[in-house]
């Protein structure tokens, strides 16, 4: 497929998140694609795009909608006064020194009503019509995110990651806030202080040191 393509479909039979968990699509109501593009970096910088992506939808949120303030929950979430919207996934084909394709997938509730949502997501999960006040339009706001995405992924590819990790970190519901970072390995709890320019999170703990959480569940803490 050539750079730029978009799947996008309606209604998904097996939406997943990271760690294979499933995605709740309801049909019609939110919008669930997936983007490939080509970009001329080295694997090691793939991560960064999940990050580059999260920037993207949030700009993209604020310039078409006035009722709500989004906010990213490192990695790849979008929340909406706490609740999340937007789930981010992207994946690699690569050779050891070059990447093939990103596979940047994209799940956003965009009209669903609250009984839209399974019994156990109701009270974490929400959908832009519900922040908002009012139905979306759904086509004109895939329009606004991949225009979006297109700016900021060419930015990124030709500038580098700095004024992004600055639109990330202004717009983060992670940073200056208590945590837990769940590991495969560890969990970490402290303070989520900044991300570095690979897009690692850093968390001072109780002990003043820093630790680098490149994958993790994040738990707000109070």
């Amino acid at each position: 497929a050539p750079d730029g393509t978009v799947v996008i479909a309606e209604h998904q039979t097996a939406g997943r998140g990271r760690m294979m968990r499933e995605w709740e699509s309801t049909e019609g109501q939110g919008i669930w694609m997936t983007v490939i593009i080509r970009p001329d970096v080295a694997p090691h910088q793939a991560p960064q795009f999940t990050l580059v992506t999260a920037v993207a939808i949030v700009e993209a949120m604020k310039s078409s909608f006035k009722n709500f303030t989004p906010e990213i929950k490192w990695p790849n979430d979008i929340l909406i006064n706490g609740k999340k919207t937007t789930g981010i996934l992207t994946e690699m084909v690569a050779e050891a020194d070059r990447i093939q394709a990103l596979l940047i997938g994209i799940g956003i509730n965009v009209n669903q009503k609250i009984d839209d949502f399974p019994e156990q997501l109701q009270t974490i999960a929400t959908s832009i019509a519900i922040e908002e006040g009012e139905p979306i339009e759904r086509v004109h706001f895939v329009a606004n995110v991949l225009e979006s995405l297109e700016k900021y992924s060419d930015e990124y590819v030709k500038n580098g990651f700095g004024q992004i990790k600055q639109l990330w970190e202004q717009s983060s519901g992670t940073i200056g806030k208590r945590v837990k970072a769940t590991t495969l390995r560890e969990v970490v709890e402290g303070e989520a202080v900044s991300i570095t320019e690979s897009g690692v999170l850093e968390i001072r703990q109780a002990n003043g040191e820093i630790k680098g959480i490149y994958s993790a569940d994040i738990e707000l803490l109070p």
